[in-house]
């Protein structure tokens, strides 16, 4: 089951944030109230997309995002709405921004999904524009997080198909541990990321990824 589609897209856009360091909980610091600005007629979408996704290829690399068109549309298919297992944290705000817990409230995710801010789309890279969208959402600067980031995978069109080329960034504290994967799309001038923040180590929250991969997908409609 997907989630609404791209009316509120429309409106979220990717705006810096304060510099938070690559470490630490950084759950209740993410922006859940992002400004609303219209899109430029580049990054608009010009057509309405069709109901059913795009299943020409299983997977989604970085070189295959560049295959995509402006027209295309990007969102999360989520299948945390319909699932037992979990609780809304925080509803869907209308600027691309939900979020879900665990029932022992142990773990949280929080979703995002939206347009690029000015800037942040680079040119052929998509890793690079992913690089950019984390930078833009933990503050500092592309080159901060580079460095920092390793690659990581979503699922594509279907739960639990992996495919989608991503890349995380992982915080560690005392008890707690939050990872972030993203994926930027440059050539549609749009992106999404998930946010894992879990009580426990590194192992517990890769756990509640692999639960929300086989569960929602990334969806794409061109």
């Amino acid at each position: 089951m997907t989630r609404t589609r791209f009316a509120r897209l429309a409106a979220a856009t990717v705006v810096a944030v304060a510099l938070l360091p690559l470490s630490g909980c950084v759950y209740a610091q993410i922006p859940t109230d992002v400004p609303a600005a219209e899109p430029s007629a580049s990054s608009e979408p010009s057509e309405t997309p069709s109901d059913e996704p795009s299943t020409s290829s299983e997977t989604l690399t970085f070189a295959e995002g560049l295959d995509l068109t402006s027209s295309s549309f990007v969102q999360w298919g989520d299948g945390l709405m319909v699932d037992d297992e979990w609780k809304v944290a925080s509803p869907d705000d209308g600027n691309g921004n939900w979020s879900y817990s665990t029932l022992d409230d142990s773990c949280t995710v929080h979703f995002w999904q939206g347009l690029l801010g000015a800037g942040i789309a680079v040119p052929g890279d998509d890793s690079a524009t992913t690089d950019a969208l984390i930078a833009a959402i933990l503050g500092g600067a592309p080159a901060d997080v580079t460095p920092n980031a390793q690659n990581g995978e979503l699922s594509y069109q279907l739960g639990g198909s992996g495919g989608v080329d991503a890349r995380q960034v992982i915080g560690e504290e005392t008890g707690r541990t939050w990872i972030m994967t993203a994926r930027g799309f440059s050539q549609v001038g749009a992106g999404l990321y998930m946010i894992a923040d879990c009580t426990g180590t590194k192992a517990d929250v890769e756990a509640i990824i692999d639960q929300v991969n086989a569960k929602s997908a990334v969806i794409v409609v061109p």
